[in-house]
């Protein structure tokens, strides 16, 4: 039976992931009242304080649920408005929570598995080491059929480099010996199916492609598939970035994806940045 599957944030990766199967019956939430990408039976309006209206008339439907939304300063929204609903769920199969691998903090180039501690560095991913243990206690107590992806950065149709040099807004900064992890969202899809059709719950993944990079690379590699000038190299010291941008660049570490491959049998599509750009590049319209 296909996977009837729903999306606590309905948004680039679920997207991804219900194009790859049309045959799946799927809902998904969103903060505005409509959706443009589900029809009004399939999409469900959630604040991220009060429970899913209307829910309960297709939570015996529900076999699998993926969490992408992010937690906040008051914690996880989805936990604390419907932890103890999805732990009841008769005929959950598969639950998935996008984490991030921020929780690792800085490792100084380091490698970073599954089994490396958790030391986050900054607010937003103490968060998520907070999500991910309150989560965790609820499956624990309830066999909640739990798996956590901790993700890098995700790039894809629309939310890449090639799109952000055309909009003037890419930046080469430049920190000596720094490197970031990211994966391709059709990737990232790929291993989310993987794992709803082998579950192992309480198993954590790390997500990531092959090559992990100094951002400059990847932002010079995309001008040259684009047959522009790349924009001026920064130093990272002296750069006018937010503080939200400037936080990024807080962690080095080469994260590990053994596992995803050992385990759950996954070739990735776009092993590196390079062949993930230019198949993006290929794509573009003139």
């Amino acid at each position: 039976m296909s996977p009837r599957l729903f999306c606590f944030g309905y948004g680039f990766t679920a997207q991804t992931l219900a194009a790859a199967h049309p045959d799946w019956e799927i809902w998904g939430t969103g903060r505005q009242e409509k959706s443009q990408l589900l029809d009004h039976e399939r999409y469900f309006c959630f604040d991220g304080e009060k429970p899913v209206s209307g829910f309960e008339r297709i939570a015996d439907k529900i076999t699998h649920i993926l969490l992408s939304i992010p937690p906040t300063e008051e914690g996880d929204p989805v936990f604390k408005a419907m932890g103890d609903t999805l732990a009841a769920l008769p005929n959950l199969k598969w639950i998935g929570y996008l984490s991030t691998t921020g929780v690792y903090g800085d490792l100084k180039g380091g490698e970073a598995t599954e089994a490396t501690p958790c030391n986050p560095s900054g607010s937003r991913a103490a968060r998520r080491v907070k999500a991910e243990e309150n989560w965790k206690s609820l499956a624990d107590a309830g066999g909640l059929p739990l798996h956590i992806f901790r993700l890098p950065g995700i790039y894809g149709p629309g939310r890449n480099q090639l799109v952000s040099l055309r909009k003037g807004k890419a930046h080469r900064i430049v920190k000596k010996n720094h490197v970031f992890s990211r994966i391709h969202v059709a990737d990232l899809a790929n291993i989310l199916h993987a794992s709803m059709q082998a579950p192992n719950p309480g198993r954590i993944y790390n997500v990531a492609d092959d090559l992990p990079a100094p951002p400059q690379d990847v932002v010079t590699f995309a001008a040259e598939l684009l047959r522009m000038e790349p924009p001026p190299l920064q130093d990272y010291k002296t750069a006018d970035m937010s503080p939200m941008a400037r936080s990024f660049y807080a962690d080095n570490k080469f994260v590990s994806n053994v596992r995803i491959k050992t385990e759950l049998g996954i070739t990735l599509i776009y092993p590196t940045y390079k062949e993930g750009l230019t198949a993006l590049s290929q794509s573009l319209e003139p």
